[in-house]
């Protein structure tokens, strides 16, 4: 049975490569960053959370649906088990907010946040209102384009991720998810004004991203945490294939 069920719409994936060196330091203990071609990626995803629901109960009317923010890593355990590490999560309800840093251990802040679509134009907004740094903020505007029918391994490598790996109580643990595969748009980015990487401990881009992505949404299940192996630096082969 799952934890949790919801609804993630009106995706937008905006991609930064780096070098795993540069994050290495910031991953949970039995993971390291999961790399493609050499590099790890910083991700900037913001959607609109909607429908949440708990241990397949009818969804919260109000607290449930809402935007959110991330700025991800992606991380693989000795299991092979590739996923994302949050590095921070704006959201616009408070009270789910407190349950995920209580609850989960997950990195949310209270934010005001909007998202709003005119045409083939999404705009995303985020101001940080609590814990901090209060103020931080994020606009972005892309314009979708299309359709993608068989996406580049880069491509899947960012978006097919089946899980995160977290610092929960008693230590490191996988959270597993399970949603059909992503409808993905190629999309270019209008505008994106941000302080949130930097204020998650991460480089400020100084480059263009590598990848932009949209995607209309998927329903998702949210599974029961499993503990991670801890790291063998003799194996296994950690690239993606």
């Amino acid at each position: 049975m799952p934890l949790l069920t919801q609804e993630w719409l009106d995706l937008a994936f905006i991609h930064w490569a780096v070098e795993p060196a540069a994050v290495a330091g910031l991953m949970p203990r039995g993971t390291v960053p999961d790399t493609y071609d050499g590099l790890t990626y910083v991700g900037l995803v913001a959607f609109r959370m909607h429908r949440v629901g708990w241990l397949r109960l009818p969804a919260i009317p109000y607290l449930g649906s809402f935007p959110e923010t991330n700025v991800r890593l992606y991380s693989v355990d000795a299991h092979g088990r590739r996923g994302v590490v949050f590095r921070s999560m704006d959201a616009a309800r408070l009270i789910p907010v407190v349950m995920g840093r209580v609850g989960f251990r997950l990195p949310y802040l209270w934010s005001r946040m909007t998202v709003r679509a005119a045409g083939d134009t999404v705009t995303y907004t985020s101001s940080r209102r609590w814990p901090g740094p209060r103020g931080a903020y994020s606009r972005i505007t892309l314009r979708t384009g299309e359709r993608i029918d068989e996406p580049t391994g880069l491509e899947h490598f960012l978006t097919a991720r089946w899980g995160m790996h977290n610092m929960f109580f008693g230590g490191a643990a996988y959270l597993p998810n399970d949603h059909p595969r992503w409808p993905l748009h190629r999309a270019r980015l209008l505008s994106c004004d941000e302080d949130l990487i930097a204020g998650a401990g991460l480089p400020a881009p100084s480059d263009a991203p590598v990848s932009v992505l949209y995607s209309p949404g998927v329903p998702v299940r949210l599974g029961r945490p499993a503990r991670p192996a801890a790291i063998n630096p003799s194996g296994p082969d950690l690239r993606h294939a």
